[in-house]
């Protein structure tokens, strides 16, 4: 959703104009304040409400970055398993 509004807003700009409407968007302040202002909505919209979601949130993201953690091992072993079936190795 936000990237289809940042598309919108940069749709009708020259390409010349592009970097100087990005490159505040980059500076710590702009960053920050909207940090700031996505925490405060997620509280309102789920710590406030006593909703059960932020406990799913944690859930499955500790599912996803465990998986991201792992995939690298587990793309080892299976490497090393297709090896040994075709070399009849060890």
């Amino acid at each position: 959703m936000a990237l289809r509004q940042f598309y919108n807003e940069i749709r009708g700009l020259k390409l010349k104009d592009v970097p100087g409407y990005i490159k505040p968007m980059l500076s710590k302040d702009f960053i920050k304040t909207k940090v700031t202002q996505a925490l405060d909505n997620y509280n309102a919209k789920y710590i406030q409400t006593s909703s059960v979601q932020p406990l799913n949130h944690v859930v499955y993201g500790g599912l996803a970055f465990s998986y991201l953690v792992a995939l690298p091992e587990e793309r080892r072993h299976l490497e090393h398993e297709r090896h040994k079936k075709e070399h009849g190795g060890h």
